[in-house]
């Protein structure tokens, strides 16, 4: 198991308008790479996703995972917690939002994943760094343009 893994980017945007693309679970696999389908299976009174399934293909990582979301701190929080995977146990992480001003918005993606195969914990972390660092970037493009 690794610890927590996370970095941060500044994108050109309201924080309303960055919480709306991240909050939009079912509309991950439209601006990010690692993510090739989405099926929501439990929402809150908001409409947003409490359980999704989400087919993962993270460079090595290869998965079908249903995890739980967490909006209890949103909009400046949004955690998820895996509750089942084929190759997974663990994939725990959050994306912090701050407005820096009305136009500019940071995002912190923490991440932290298991596997159940023997894998040292460095070829984890650096797993995890690289799927951070491709997903905030792709969010960027996407909010962007």
């Amino acid at each position: 198991m690794s610890d927590m893994s996370s970095s941060t980017i500044s994108i050109d945007a309201p924080l309303d308008q960055v919480a709306a693309t991240l909050f939009a679970i079912a509309d991950y696999p439209q601006w990010s790479g690692a993510f090739k389908k989405v099926d929501v299976l439990e929402s809150d009174g908001q409409g947003r996703a409490t359980k999704a399934t989400l087919s993962v293909d993270a460079g090595a990582v290869k998965d079908v995972v249903t995890l739980n979301f967490e909006w209890a701190e949103a909009p400046s929080k949004v955690t998820f917690s895996l509750e089942d995977a084929n190759i997974l146990t663990k994939m725990d992480g959050a994306y912090l939002l701050k407005s820096l001003d009305s136009d500019t918005t940071s995002v912190t993606y923490e991440l932290s994943v298991g596997l159940s195969m023997p894998i040292p914990a460095m070829m984890i972390t650096k797993q995890e760094k690289s799927t951070i660092e491709s997903a905030l970037k792709q969010l960027k493009e996407h909010i962007e343009g």
